[in-house]
């Protein structure tokens, strides 16, 4: 029933709000945006989302922790967890592996030695930018907001007089159980808060300077007794309230120092709580009104929390005078523009970055900039970074294809020599690993001499690693043709043909080859395998699932080596409708299945697309529209799989338009059908998009823009930007 309440409250909550003096828009009879986003969609199994506040692609996230390890609380959260152990500034939304959680605190009206506290679900209430909450034991309503840089906290205690407030430097969102993640510390108490600067390492190595400021002063402070293996203090201030019940903090937090934690923290001077948290409605229903469909209620609460989650990361890294501590400890400025960090490239490449190039194409420059800072820092271009430190996670080298798609789409506010000498450096030196044990590792020189990761020597995912080098070869090759380099693209668009080596004539699928060329044997196609778990040629992946890779960039050869346009439906077919899905892999992305097709991993997101390149192209589009039907609800357990910094949504937004970057360094798009008759995209300097699907039926027959057709197959992003209709007409098949 809350559920239910929740959602007719919140566009009623949102009207009130909305008729504030001060805010800038009017009343509407139609919803704005962010009336139909629920943040608690994904925080119930395996969708790993978070319901605390943020400002599109901010540096903060305030909300609640519910516990500070393992992998169902990589956000901290998980919506059916019975107690909130406080309130952390910093989260990932949706990954696998849990980092951050910086600066925990948790208000309480009585001095207690045990400060974790049940709440009053009906209590919970999440909106964009707001979160708020009733803790039973500490008698107190905390309410959260935020701005880029800065976290809002509002305490009401149930009575008036001395309260307190647990701040916990130890606590952290961490897998680690062999070390604390604490390496040094150093903070101290003002007046009316708390400053300092810890270094801390967990999934990465990183920085975190804080400074928390109350609005009323400190009387009293304990540092409470250290636990087994605490290495950063737990303060407990107290505060006199007087006849009052209200107590605010504001929380800056910075990669370099104090004084940058104190100048993130005061961005927001001049406003209260509640003008943070308008200011924040405000950018979120300006950035999210950029799309409107025409949808149900239910499709829209799932259409725009997609779109919501999506634009929560990339992060913001950089400090208000552009300062951020680079991956190696060093202090950069940003010579203009914003730097951001939590780039889980390896799953945001590709979906999510291609749809940042549709529809925030002011940031898609900073983005680039920002590979490219840490490529000059380190040598070669990051893999997953998260609070500017690099995690070296997962495999290949998923930010080439971001750099190359970016600049087939006409972005040049980078420098594209520059661009192209990062790209190269990155497709032929040897990578160094990051933490012991790394083996996922562009090995070069090991590649060069085989023409592929001999399963033998590579260490471990040879054959994954093997297609999607292909995959950042092919960025490579395309980065340099678009900058006239025709011998280096010659070169690398030789070399991202090296999946064919791995082709088995026999199955007609991906398959390990040792360094003498012989096959792996025996040969498992349906088991899928993990460093982590159980090591073999496949990242979280398995034959079958892993065979589509190359379409990411060579769908044309893909279809050739699966027998042609008939052999590769029959594939697909049997892929799809004749193997068993496979049971207790969850931990390994196995879960929302269609026979072989796992929605809940990366790898497999773009292969139902590919019947476009079928003569049943109806089958994908029918496979688009049951995934998005059965994987995605408006409820807290509507997301089936991790999220992954905005992948799995980015997945969802695309599908509702129609199209799809199958092969995201092309600056193209494969075309479906739109799953809403109706849409428009308003993208500030660009005139508008009208989507539309007239007809009935499952198959594409025809797709124009403004009267001029348009290949399915290959969709031109430089033309969707100039506006106009794009005329989706549908049909029977044959």
């Amino acid at each position: 029933m809350r559920r239910v309440f929740v959602n007719l409250l919140v566009p009623f909550v949102l009207g009130l709000l909305m008729a504030v003096p001060g805010h800038t828009s009017s009343l509407r009879a139609e919803p704005r945006p962010t009336a139909y986003v629920d943040p608690f969609i994904g925080t119930d199994g395996t969708g790993h989302t978070f319901p605390g506040p943020g400002m599109p692609f901010g540096m903060v996230q305030p909300g609640p922790d519910n516990a500070d390890s393992g992998w169902a609380f990589t956000s901290g959260y998980q919506y059916r967890a019975p107690l909130i152990l406080g309130f952390s500034q910093t989260r990932a939304s949706g990954t696998g592996i849990p980092e951050l959680g910086d600066v925990l605190l948790q208000p309480s009206q009585t001095r207690r030695t045990e400060f974790a506290s049940p709440y009053d679900k009906a209590s919970e209430v999440a909106t964009p930018g707001y979160y708020a909450v009733y803790l039973g034991d500490n008698q107190v309503r905390v309410e959260l907001t935020a701005g880029v840089r800065t976290a809002l906290h509002r305490y009401t205690f149930d009575a008036p007089g001395r309260v307190y407030v647990l701040v916990d430097l130890q606590h952290g969102l961490t897998f680690r159980t062999d070390a604390q993640p604490v390496l040094a510390e150093r903070s101290g108490l003002t007046a009316d808060g708390v400053e300092g600067v810890m270094r801390r390492s967990n999934w990465t190595s990183r920085t975190v300077a804080f400074s928390v400021r109350f609005d009323h002063p400190v009387v009293e402070s304990t540092t409470l007794p250290p636990r087994p293996g605490d290495a950063a203090p737990r303060y407990l201030l107290a505060f006199d309230l007087g006849a009052g019940r209200e107590l605010n903090a504001r929380v800056g937090l910075s990669t370099v120092d104090v004084e940058g934690a104190r100048a993130n923290r005061d961005a927001v001077s001049g406003r209260d709580f509640d003008g943070v948290r308008r200011g924040a409605v405000a950018a979120w229903d300006d950035l999210l009104g950029r799309i409107e469909i025409a949808a149900d209620n239910t499709r829209k609460r799932i259409f725009y929390t997609a779109l919501y989650h999506a634009f929560l990361h990339p992060s913001t890294i950089s400090d208000v005078d552009g300062r951020w501590r680079g991956p190696h400890g060093e202090v950069l400025r940003a010579d203009g523009g914003d730097r951001y960090s939590t780039l889980s490239l390896w799953d945001t490449f590709r979906a999510a970055h291609p749809l940042y190039t549709l529809l925030v194409p002011e940031r898609v420059d900073d983005f680039v900039l920002s590979l490219l800072d840490h490529a000059d820092a380190t040598g070669r271009l990051p893999k997953w970074p998260i609070w500017g430190g690099e995690t070296g996670t997962m495999i290949g080298e998923p930010a080439l294809p971001v750099i190359a798609d970016a600049w087939a789409k006409g972005f040049r506010g980078f420098d594209g020599e520059r661009a192209l000498a990062a790209m190269i450096r990155t497709s032929t030196v040897d990578a160094i690993p990051v933490f012991p044990g790394d083996h996922a590792l562009s090995t070069w020189s090991l590649f060069d001499r085989f023409g592929y990761y001999p399963f033998d020597l590579a260490g471990g995912e040879a054959v994954s690693r093997t297609l999607e080098a292909g995959i950042g070869d092919d960025a490579t090759a395309r980065m340099a043709a678009g900058l006239a380099r025709s011998d280096l693209a010659g070169r690398f668009s030789s070399r991202a043909g090296a999946w064919r080596s791995l082709v088995d004539p026999e199955t007609r699928l991906a398959r390990g080859r040792d360094s003498t060329g012989g096959w792996r044997e025996p040969f498992d196609p349906l088991t899928p395998t993990s460093p982590l778990n159980n090591p073999g040629d496949y990242t979280e992946a398995n034959a079958w699932q892993y065979s589509w890779t190359s379409a990411l960039h060579d769908p044309d050869g893909l279809v050739e080596a699966m027998g042609g346009p008939t052999g590769f439906r029959t594939m697909l077919d049997r892929f799809f409708f004749e193997l068993p899905s496979l049971e207790g892999w969850t931990y390994l992305g196995q879960e929302a299945m269609i026979g072989q097709y796992a929605h809940g991993n990366e790898p497999s997101h773009h292969i139902a697309w590919l019947y476009a390149h079928t003569d049943a192209p109806e089958r994908g589009h029918q496979l688009v529209a049951r995934i998005a039907r059965d994987f995605y609800r408006d409820t807290p357990d509507g997301i089936i799989g991790n999220e992954d910094a905005g992948q799995l949504s980015a997945w969802y937004v695309f599908a509702t338009l129609g199209f799809y970057p199958v092969t995201p360094a092309s600056g193209t798009y494969v075309a479906g059908l739109p799953l809403v008759d109706h849409a428009v995209l308003r993208v500030p300097g660009r005139a508008p998009l009208t989507i539309r699907r007239t007809g009935a039926g499952d198959r594409l027959l025809n797709l124009t823009l403004d009267g001029r057709p348009q290949a399915p197959t290959s969709l031109p992003h430089s033309h969707l930007v100039q506006g106009g209709t794009l005329l989706f007409e549908a049909g029977r098949e044959p």
